[in-house]
């Protein structure tokens, strides 16, 4: 087993990379959602109607996140840009202990950086109420309803994404899956919970905020959710059928996972 050193000297590209990634997707989101939620933006007033709006933020999330699992960086980090899916990978035995842990920190790290990047250029506008950093909270429904909603998408996003990322027919579709999920679950779910299924999005959104109101949920039920599905898809198909933590593989980059491509 390498030292800790020589495996953070070795894979610290991959390190920021993660943590670029989720900074761009906070940025894109402060930004989407201040455009069309923001009261004084042009696009808030011509898009009266509030679940169209939703619609074009969970539209413009998912084709960031498609550009993100298929940029350079995407392709060699394997854009998990979500610690739920990095320790779900752990768990499932294809990213080492040290990998697993530098990822978190970067995601963390780059979530936080990216929301306070944008918030330097926008100003007052991602503060206001309507947008409030874009912080994650329950719904009407409330907390339990909450809870349920983040477990059962990143059930379903997890599932989905093994299902498609280890068939290798389809494994160069994984990131168009993903985002459409992200889209989707935008438009459907996020009156429930705010949509997040992920801690380091909604931790990067509470600390500037200073809105932790039920932040257990964000941080417990993405991971549970995802853990579920990574034991469903081992259950049927067997652990052998994960083949790396990469949600892109048809590239030429490096690959610094336990990865079953190469055998």
């Amino acid at each position: 087993m390498q030292a800790v050193p020589n495996v953070v000297r070795e894979h610290w590209p991959e390190y920021l990379m993660e943590a670029a990634g989720l900074g761009l997707f906070m940025i894109s989101a402060a930004v989407v959602t201040t455009l069309l939620e923001y009261p004084h933006s042009p696009l808030h007033g011509l898009f009266a109607d509030q679940a169209t709006r939703r619609l074009m933020i969970g539209l413009a999330m998912g084709v960031t996140a498609i550009g993100l699992i298929y940029s350079p960086w995407g392709k060699r980090s394997g854009a998990h840009l979500n610690p739920a899916v990095t320790l779900t990978f752990y768990r499932l035995g294809k990213i080492g202990g040290i990998d697993a842990c530098s990822y978190v920190m970067a995601q963390f790290s780059g979530g936080v950086l990216g929301l306070w990047l944008v918030s330097r250029a926008i100003g007052k506008a991602v503060e206001h109420p309507a947008v409030n950093y874009v912080v994650t909270t329950p719904g009407p429904a409330g907390f339990g309803t909450a809870f349920v909603a983040e477990a059962l998408i990143s059930f379903g996003l997890m599932l989905v994404l093994l299902m498609v990322s280890n068939t290798k027919s389809l494994n160069a579709w994984t990131g168009c899956v993903a985002g459409a999920l992200v889209a989707a679950y935008i438009a459907i779910e996020a009156p429930l919970s705010g949509m997040s299924m992920n801690p380091a999005r909604s931790f990067a959104s509470a600390l500037p905020a200073h809105l932790w109101t039920a932040f257990w949920i964000y941080l417990t039920a993405p991971l549970i959710g995802m853990l579920l599905a990574a034991e469903v898809y081992v259950r049927v198909h067997g652990a052998h059928r994960v083949l790396c933590a990469k949600l892109h593989h048809r590239n030429n980059t490096r690959c610094i996972f336990r990865c079953g491509y190469r055998a």
